[in-house]
């Protein structure tokens, strides 16, 4: 019974052990996970648990290798070679999937945990933690607060502590919240009741060709349904096998993405597809060739699924360019108001202009006031009042942006603590509160839930290089950029910015060129510095004056506005001796040296 030990204190993913579990207790747990939905439809998955569980409970943990669960759990011969064959290791990572689903979902409240940890088969059975979970009454408006606004009255600063405490959490059971939101869609989609675009997953077909590629096919599909449901703008159903799932069932689900794997001697060729079942028109599609010697298979297949989930699913990826949504105002019947704010969310953020921010920020006040549980909505709304502040777009009297844009970003969390976007915008509210660490600890919590969000690797590439990283933060927004060109101005501007800081005059130049947004202020004032620094005075003035135009009061408070971005001392001295060179109302340091 060696392997039921007990953990003497509590671990970061929030897991805690008192006490050795006892067999029979053990035993119980795992008939109920069996019992489960998902072990039901997935035949193969539940006699693999059930046998290295038996093996445990026996004390025969030294025979649970690859080979023993090849023969006696997937009926392979003695033949049976695991480097050749991945059948072992492509079901153990569907299992440990399987079993973090169950635990957010059908046993959220089960006291008994069970997981196989990477690298081996064995299980590990310990008792877990129960997280409290905050009462109604916690989370009410106080007295005379809007109802779009969070409260209570004045900000508990020492409940961040406990806040950034669950983001670690929640990155680390990512994948399990995932799962919760495909079991909920499949109800919600079929009952018509889908406030988002909704997307049917199907397993990708073998059309043969090697020995593995069945496998391969599986693996794929089940790494893009786990890097799909990251995106909390997109509804993901995936119809679990055996057979193939009949698409008529989810007739709400507007958009079906499927593909299929094939091999000959030289290459496995990968395609994929997003088709509009409406009008059965083809989105989008790409091919993707491996290599079929390579030795990490794995990490091929992830970077597939990788490039479809961004592909596809990511703010101004396939579905918010298709024409569907774009050509005219009415929306389309199956999508709430809710939705509709989130695509002007997006084209706001687009163009990043005065004339379309108090639009967005009516419209999701609105849409929070209808669906108080939108967590994505609210992350949204706390950049609408942070925009008041940094940009200076239609300040609303009350209490100041930046509490009122972080009071929206905590209630994000708060509903959802693995939601991408809500992490984003407390990373970014944060960073224009002036607490740079704490807002770059969020953005790495958000990166490591979705590395594949492109929006996400813009804005945290450039708090990143705003905060002094210059060459990691360049490095994602460039990876931004190069994913995701439907959203090429916004990425090319800040990595103007990030270039003019390099001393990079010439690329900043051609990006800053790219860029076009003409209606946002600060892309005139960077576009002037770095006309200024390649001796294009023509170029600098027309930009100076259309910036001094636009925001005329910007240099009466011209070190709060740098205090507030967090620049380094040498980036802030070079920004001020170039804004005085360039023509700006601002007095150079007096002493560059001092930097």
């Amino acid at each position: 019974m060696s392997e039921i030990a007990s953990d003497s204190s509590q671990g970061g993913d929030g897991r805690v052990s008192i006490d050795t579990p006892a067999v029979t207790d053990v035993q119980r747990q795992v008939e109920r996970i069996l019992a489960s939905a998902g072990l039901k439809r997935a035949n193969r998955l539940a006699d693999f648990l059930a046998y290295i569980v038996e093996e445990t409970l026996e004390g025969r943990q030294d025979r649970i290798k690859a080979y023993s669960i090849g023969i006696e759990v997937f009926g392979r011969d003695t033949a049976f070679d695991p480097q050749l064959d991945p059948v072992v290791r492509i079901e153990a990572g569907r299992l440990r999937r399987e079993l973090e689903y169950y635990y957010l979902a059908t046993g959220r409240d089960d006291p008994i945990g069970v997981e196989i940890p990477k690298g081996g088969y064995v299980p590990r059975f310990f008792y877990r933690a129960q997280v409290a979970r905050r009462t109604e009454s916690e989370l009410a408006p106080a007295h005379g607060e809007p109802a779009a606004e969070l409260s209570p009255a004045g900000m508990d600063w020492r409940r961040w502590r406990w806040i950034a405490t669950g983001a670690v959490i929640a990155c680390l059971f990512a994948l399990v919240w995932a799962g919760t939101r495909i079991e909920r869609a499949a109800s919600d989609v079929a009952a018509g009741e889908s406030a988002q675009p909704a997307i049917l997953l199907l397993p990708f077909a073998d059309l043969g060709g090697g020995q593995d590629i069945g496998l391969r096919a599986v693996a794929i599909s089940d790494e893009l349904k786990a890097r799909l449901v990251r995106f909390r703008e997109v509804t993901v159903i995936a119809p679990e096998r055996p057979g193939t799932p009949d698409p008529a069932k989810w007739p709400a689900a507007r958009y079906l993405l499927d593909g299929s794997v094939r091999a000959d001697d030289s290459r496995v060729r990968i395609t994929a597809r997003l088709i509009d079942r409406t009008s059965g028109r083809i989105l989008w599609s790409d091919v993707y060739d491996l290599d079929p010697k390579a030795s990490d298979v794995i990490a091929l297949e992830q970077d597939i699924a990788s490039r479809v989930a961004t592909a596809v699913a990511q703010p101004y990826g396939v579905l918010f360019r298709s024409a569907e949504f774009a050509r005219d105002d009415r929306p389309p019947a199956e999508l709430s108001d809710g939705y509709q704010c989130a695509l002007k969310f997006y084209e706001y953020r687009k163009a990043l202009s005065a004339e379309l921010h108090a639009g967005v920020r009516t419209c999701l006040q609105r849409s929070i006031a209808a669906t108080p549980g939108n967590a994505t909505a609210w992350a949204m709304l706390s950049y609408a009042y942070l925009d008041e502040d940094r940009f200076g777009y239609h300040a609303t009297p009350g209490r100041p942006p930046v509490e009122r844009a972080l009071r929206a970003a905590q209630r994000a969390i708060q509903l959802d603590p693995a939601n991408v976007r809500a992490l984003q915008a407390m990373m970014t509210a944060l960073f224009f509160n002036r607490q740079p660490q704490e807002a770059l600890q969020y953005g790495e919590q958000a990166y490591r839930l979705n590395p594949d969000d492109t929006e996400l690797l813009g804005e945290y590439g450039s708090r990143l290089m705003q905060a002094g990283d210059h060459a990691r933060g360049m490095a994602m927004m460039q990876e931004a950029l190069t994913r995701n060109p439907g959203a090429t101005d916004l990425y090319s501007g800040l990595l103007a910015l990030g270039a003019y800081l390099e001393g990079d005059d010439a690329r900043a130049l051609t990006l800053i060129r790219r860029a076009d947004l003409q209606n946002f202020p600060i892309y005139h004032f960077v576009a002037t510095l770095i006309f200024a620094r390649n001796g294009l005075a023509q170029d600098a003035a027309s930009s100076r004056e259309t910036f001094l135009k636009m925001r005329p009061a910007f240099f009466t408070q011209f070190d709060a506005e740098l205090d507030k971005r967090n620049f380094n001392a040498a980036d802030r001295a070079k920004i001020a001796a170039d804004a005085a060179t360039a023509g700006f109302p601002v007095a150079p340091p007096r002493d560059l040296r001092a930097y």
